[in-house]
């Protein structure tokens, strides 16, 4: 009987402590949704991983359009209704001849992420079932001139264990972590940690423990399903690009070749001139596409390099970033292709 009774008492002990992280993980969930709805569109992403409101299925007669990039395609400090593909959204639907809201273009900007990139988001989005793909990133990808290095292998939405098993991205591990930071020291993430000018009390050093707690439960779910390489064992190459832009070009037209082999309409934009460098990047990989897709009439090549004047810092603040004048300016420039893809049969 004793015996029973210690198995009936480890059973219950059992069902306890499931249920309790149950509820623990759905309250996470519930909290983690609740975060996306209040930022996704004003600086976040939605659950998906993407900026704006989830898109549902697809229409009879829409047009889908997704538009990848980096952080200027996402639209850095702007909220979504700023942003390129924003902009594309509302030009295209004015421009459709019978003025019905016929175009949605989905916002795949990921920040710091470059053309190995491109690939990547095209195969984790591919159920959102897209008619054409709006390549636009060259920035992250200039080598020794900017902080990402040569050869730029960041997988912003993959660096999350959690999203490369379900497709879901949370965002409440990185709010809480820079919630409980800012407790413990006097409300500011940015604060020099050397400084002393907070003392947190027992129930605020708690109170943020419990924070960093939470927030680590997606990394130890990384420790359980591995992490991703820093570099790829067998990056792409094109050698018919020069010097630094050969992983480019070989990201670039591996990514290409894979939306039109699933029969995709894909247009490759030139960002506007911020460098020399940038130049010489953006000549090498027109090359390459007019050699390997010119023939095409599924893709087009738009180049934006002289539409918006980049030293200016009305339009572009930091000299990268456009503000919402300068995105609509983008915008503009890529109606006109895009209707021309949409009628290719």
């Amino acid at each position: 009987m004793a015996v029973l009774s210690r198995r009936r008492k480890l059973w219950f002990a059992a069902v306890a402590v499931g249920t309790v992280a149950m509820l623990t993980v759905l309250a996470f969930l519930a909290a983690d949704v609740y975060v996306h709805q209040r930022t996704q569109d004003i600086a976040g992403v939605n659950v998906w991983g993407y900026r704006g409101a989830p898109r549902g299925a697809k229409r009879p007669g829409e047009h889908r359009v997704v538009m990848i990039g980096g952080s200027t395609v996402f639209g850095w400090g702007l909220p979504v209704h700023e942003s390129i593909p924003a902009y594309l959204e509302r030009r295209l639907n004015a421009a459709a001849a019978d003025r019905s809201p016929r175009f949605s273009v989905i916002n795949l900007g990921a920040p710091g992420e470059g053309a190995y990139g491109f690939a990547y988001e095209l195969a984790d989005y591919a159920y959102l079932d897209y008619d054409l793909v709006c390549f636009y990133e060259g920035y992250n990808d200039l080598g020794p001139f900017t902080i990402r290095g040569r050869d730029n292998y960041l997988l912003w939405r993959r660096e999350s264990p959690v999203f490369r098993l379900t497709g879901y991205y949370p965002i409440l591990p990185l709010v809480l972590r820079e919630k409980a930071t800012a407790m413990l020291q006097g409300g500011s993430i940015s604060a020099d940690p050397s400084r002393v000018t907070f003392t947190p009390g027992l129930a605020t050093r708690a109170t943020a423990g419990a924070f960093r707690a939470a927030a680590q439960i997606t990394n130890r779910l990384g420790g359980q399903v591995g992490g991703l390489s820093p570099v790829p064992p067998n990056p792409p190459v094109v050698e018919e690009c020069g010097g630094l832009w050969k992983h480019y070009c070989g990201s670039v037209r591996a990514a290409v070749a894979w939306a039109l082999a699933r029969d995709k309409r894909v247009m490759f934009v030139t960002q506007p001139y911020i460098s020399d460098a940038h130049i010489d990047q953006q000549a090498n990989v027109a090359a390459m596409l007019r050699a390997a897709f010119g023939r095409e009439p599924r893709f087009r090549y738009v180049n934006l390099g002289g539409v918006v004047d980049m030293t200016n810092r009305d339009l572009a603040y930091d000299g990268l970033h456009l503000i919402a004048s300068g995105n609509d300016t983008v915008a503009s420039h890529l109606v006109d292709p895009v209707m021309e893809l949409v009628r290719q049969k």
